[in-house]
């Protein structure tokens, strides 16, 4: 597979190439068709796997980077869904030691998915527009946590 642009700059992932056209996938929703290939060109030192990707919303994307496995995933959604929440009530939610919970939320800090911020008193987090946008897109639902 390549990347390759068309005319108008669209960019696509180049499936398969005939003498006179080519069949190429369109990132953003998986649907094929063919081009002339007088009309596509490729694109150099882009990765056909990043074009992939590029299709997922940058939210989504960027919160798969950042968990690794379903605690952690569950313990943004719980930050999503009761956000902002005291570091002290989110170690008692979770069913984490405070260190793997401590490497989470720095993971998630350093993603730009949560903001360490003052709740009651005492240390706390809560969620970035990104982290509420991504939990949404993962649920399929786009309004999911919209007040926070």
């Amino acid at each position: 597979m390549q990347t390759v642009r068309d005319g108008d700059g669209d960019t696509y992932l180049l499936v398969k190439r005939s003498a006179e056209s080519s069949r190429v996938r369109d990132p953003d929703t998986g649907a094929e068709r063919y081009v002339d290939n007088g009309d596509l060109t490729v694109v150099d030192g882009e990765s056909p796997l990043e074009t992939a990707a590029s299709g997922v919303p940058e939210p989504v994307r960027r919160t798969l980077g950042a968990v690794r496995d379903d605690r952690s995933l569950g313990l943004l959604a719980v930050i999503v869904d009761a956000g902002p929440i005291a570091a002290i009530d989110l170690l008692d939610a979770a069913d984490m030691c405070e260190s793997d919970l401590h490497g989470a939320v720095t993971t998630f800090r350093a993603a730009g998915l949560v903001e360490e911020v003052e709740v009651a008193g005492q240390r706390g987090y809560e969620p970035t527009p990104v982290a509420v946008e991504a939990m949404g897109s993962l649920r399929g639902d786009a309004g999911a946590g919209a007040d926070h």
